[in-house]
């Protein structure tokens, strides 16, 4: 008889023929139980781990059956692949993860890169070590190696500020030789671009105040050293933090005098340097005070027409202008709004006539009788041109503008009736009935005023059409003998404001 055995699957049977077989040692799948009993033991035995080490192919039919169980197994491989397919993924993600940073830091095109970073850190270890040298050439070179090294690589900034470099930069100030000086004022400043850590880092270790100390120190400091300080405050009055301990050191008469320069020995760059450090701590409400103390409104103002610093005047003005004491030292100076008006009409420089407006919107909002000052140096016309020539912003300044105009000629109007608030414009005729006579006499006598306040606006309006268009004829480089055509007279003579000719 056959004797039955098990495999270690465990769950299916075979039939051992007899070693006396002529056939030699086969298997013979046993018969007893279904196709279907066959297919589930199969599919609980790969579902416990069985498939990985037991699979089997078949070309054919098994054990020269029917071809049942052939189907059996190619529909339960399909069953498996099915579960496969929509089993979760996450384990397998984090093990190719895995996978993938250790090929990574195995495989041989890594090697390189990694062993060039372990070069760059320690030659960058090498020059800080160098700045502590005590050999004052080794400390200079390693200054210039710095500054070449932070120049455009954002990363050596933040790897030299923290393996200690700034610390004995800022200590070489303390030297006597001009040159080292200004080998460590460049390298911080470079330390310092585009990472606000770093500038935070500069001023804690105290160079503000060195900086000052030599200045003071030197009755005519050299000038390549005024110049890389006015650069490093420039650089460092960007960050905020920054901004008040520059402007209660002592930096804005400086800065203020490489700028002001009656001697001529600042140059270009330097100029500019210092206007756009002075900017920088104009926008700290608690530096203008000390601004005010210098020269530099006096300057600013008179500097306008310059083109290449009256933008960053404006914008510096635009700042002190939001304090009362700013508004004080802009409106004393002479000329200052007769100065701002001409700005309004440089239609080549949208940004300035932007700016100008914008002080002269908040000086009018502000002060009666600054707006009082504004209709006597001419404002109007300036404005309408603007509102109808200026970008968009320009525009809609020049109208604030005019609205508070417009409110203060209401009020003198109103003022002069007595108070009442529906007298001259545009109200009834029971409006303009003198309260006190109420007899006709009065009712006539204020339509006098009326017909000579129309009369005062029309004159107002033709003469500003003229001058605008005189303006746009000397703009356009037309001839001076140019004469407008009747045509236009007759415009200009019968519209008005909101009806412009052009």
């Amino acid at each position: 008889m056959a004797k039955c055995q098990r495999n270690d699957v465990g769950s299916v049977v075979f039939d051992r023929v007899s070693t006396s077989t002529a056939a030699g040692s086969h298997f013979r799948l046993c018969t007893s139980f279904s196709t279907a009993s066959f297919r589930r033991k199969i599919f609980d035995a790969v579902s416990c781990g069985g498939s990985s080490r037991y699979r089997y192919h078949h070309d054919g039919n098994v054990g020269g059956g029917d071809g049942t169980v052939s189907s059996a197994i190619r529909s339960l491989s399909e069953i498996v692949k099915e579960r496969e397919a929509v089993r979760p993924k996450r384990a397998n993600v984090k093990s190719e993860k895995l996978f993938d940073l250790l090929k990574l830091e195995s495989s041989p095109e890594s090697k390189p890169e990694t062993k060039k970073k372990e070069e760059v850190l320690e030659d960058f270890k090498s020059v800080v070590k160098k700045l502590q040298d005590e050999d004052l050439v080794e400390r200079r070179a390693a200054a210039s190696r710095v500054r070449l090294l932070a120049k455009e690589d954002a990363e050596a900034r933040g790897t030299l500020a923290m393996l200690g470099a700034i610390p004995p930069l800022v200590g070489m100030l303390d030297l006597e030789d001009d040159e080292s000086k200004i080998a460590s004022l460049y390298a911080l400043l470079n330390l310092g671009i585009g990472n606000d850590l770093n500038k935070a880092a500069i001023a804690k270790a105290g160079t503000v105040h060195k900086m000052l100390k030599l200045i003071e120190s030197e009755s005519s400091p050299n000038p390549s050293v005024s110049e890389a300080i006015v650069a490093n405050f420039l650089g460092l009055s960007a960050l905020d933090t920054n901004k008040l301990v520059i402007g209660s050191s002592g930096a804005v008469p400086f800065l203020v005098k490489n700028l002001y320069d009656p001697h001529q020995e600042s140059s270009s760059q330097v100029k500019q340097d210092a206007l756009r450090a002075l900017y920088n701590l104009s926008i700290f409400p608690s530096n203008i005070p000390i601004i005010l103390e210098t020269k530099l409104i006096p300057f600013l103002l008179n500097a306008l027409g310059d083109m290449e610093v009256s933008e960053r005047a404006l914008s510096v003005l635009s700042n002190v202008v939001s304090t009362p004491e700013g508004r004080k030292a802009i409106s004393t100076f002479p000329n200052s709004f007769l100065i701002l008006i001409d700005v309004l009409n440089w239609a080549d420089s949208p940004g300035c006539q932007e700016k100008a407006s914008y002080i002269l919107m908040v000086m009018a909002h502000k002060s009666y009788s600054d707006r009082q000052v504004m209709i006597e140096a001419g404002i109007s016309s300036a404005l309408l041109e603007l509102t109808l020539l200026g970008s968009t912003l320009a525009q809609k300044r020049a109208s604030r503008i005019l609205e508070s105009l417009r409110i203060d000629k209401g009020k003198q109007i109103s003022d002069h009736f007595g108070g009442n608030s529906s007298a001259p414009i545009c109200g009834s005729l029971s409006s303009f009935t003198n309260p006190i006579l109420g007899s006709a006499e009065g009712l006539e006598g204020s339509d006098d005023l009326v017909s000579e306040e129309k009369k005062a606006v029309k004159q107002l309006v033709r003469l500003s059409l003229q001058n605008n268009m005189k303006r746009i004829v000397k703009r356009a480089n037309l001839p001076q003998d140019f004469v407008p055509s009747d045509h236009f007279k007759s415009l200009t003579s019968s519209s008005t404001s909101k009806s412009l000719p052009f």
